[in-house]
């Protein structure tokens, strides 16, 4: 079993910037991907940005130019750089981990950590 926790969130003015972490435990050997997704008010959860092994990315189209993911494989560690944040980025962001390749499935997840951005 994987235990994901982040850290990171909070309150932050349009334009800001914020860096979410992520630390994984337990079986992380079996670790292949990992990621961020999102979850807004009334809004399904979506995809953010995943992450292979090999640096692989996928990012969503609204945060591209935006938004870095990095990973740290010897730390178990996955961050996101989020810059030039809007109010529509507003939502509770969940880090994510899977066993396979696919950059679109994910077998863990954390509690999610809020990131408010305000107008």
């Amino acid at each position: 079993q994987v235990q994901l926790v982040e850290s990171g969130g909070g309150l932050v003015q349009a334009g800001g910037s914020l860096r979410l972490s992520c630390a994984a435990s337990g079986s992380t050997f079996s670790i292949n991907v990992m990621g961020w997704y999102r979850q807004a008010p009334g809004k399904q959860r979506e995809l953010v940005v995943g992450i292979r092994r090999d640096g692989t990315t996928k990012y969503a189209d609204s945060v591209k130019g935006r938004f870095t993911i990095s990973r740290d494989n010897a730390k178990n560690t996955v961050y996101l750089q989020m810059n030039s944040l809007k109010p529509e980025d507003t939502a509770v962001y969940y880090c994510t981990a899977g066993d396979g390749l696919d950059l679109t499935h994910y077998d863990y997840w954390g509690q999610g950590t809020q990131v408010t951005v305000s107008s």
